[in-house]
């Protein structure tokens, strides 16, 4: 069974990490500064993990719910292939999972560990230690389209999609205040990320670097 550390204890292993966001357009972000924080963007670093027999055969999987105000849609779920498929579904659950850590219906943050590993966990993390510090959590929908899949080896794929999230708005937890700015080209992210199977066939995020306002994410 994968080990899955508590939020809490994660945070205080990775307090001192960078969140590390790509160059273009985005080291400015902060919960309450911008529309555009639903997809909880990070870059993180890679780590290997064992091959298994079958992207879906963990039997001990998270269940990942969101509050009844934060809706996220996933567009091409299915490819044919059914190791795409499964490298979408994980990949899918893995932005739920970031989400449902910083909505704090998973406040222990198992999902997070779950569907993450190595540096892109412990960016994962940090960005929801940023909403916590801000007292802040997420409302609104985001919506993930062109989502393509490139299988590098048995246990390992590069996923690269877009993200409309001007829909998306951060909310403060006391006031219950939501955040809202205009809709802008960098309300549309850019996400190139790398997944590896791990021992228990889940497709783990190991990487994702986002870019606002790419070109080929604009409507």
């Amino acid at each position: 069974m994968t080990r899955r550390p508590t939020l809490l204890a994660a945070l205080a292993l990775t307090a001192t990490a960078a969140l590390t966001l790509s160059a273009c357009g985005s080291d400015d972000d902060s919960p309450t500064k911008n529309n555009d924080k639903i997809a909880g963007a990070d870059t993180g670093g890679e780590k290997s993990t064992s091959p298994s027999a079958s992207a879906s055969a963990s039997t001990d999987r998270p269940k990942i719910e969101l509050p009844s105000d934060l809706k996220l849609t996933f567009e091409g779920a299915e490819t044919g292939d059914p190791v795409k498929d499964a490298v979408l579904s994980d990949s899918a659950e893995r932005m739920r999972a970031v989400d449902a850590a910083i909505t704090e219906t998973d406040p222990k943050g198992e999902a997070i560990a779950y569907y993450n590993t190595g540096k892109a966990l412990e960016a994962a993390l940090n960005w929801v230690a940023q909403f916590e510090k801000a007292g802040a959590t997420l409302t609104g929908e985001a919506r993930y389209y062109d989502r393509k899949v490139t299988l590098k080896s048995a246990t390992s794929a590069t996923l690269i999609f877009c993200a409309d999230e001007s829909k998306g708005f951060s909310k403060d937890k006391k006031t219950n205040e939501v955040h809202k700015t205009p809709v802008t080209k960098n309300s549309y992210v850019l996400y190139n990320t790398r997944l590896d199977k791990n021992s228990e066939g889940v497709w783990q995020t190991s990487q994702i670097i986002s870019t606002r306002g790419a070109a080929q994410c604009q409507p």
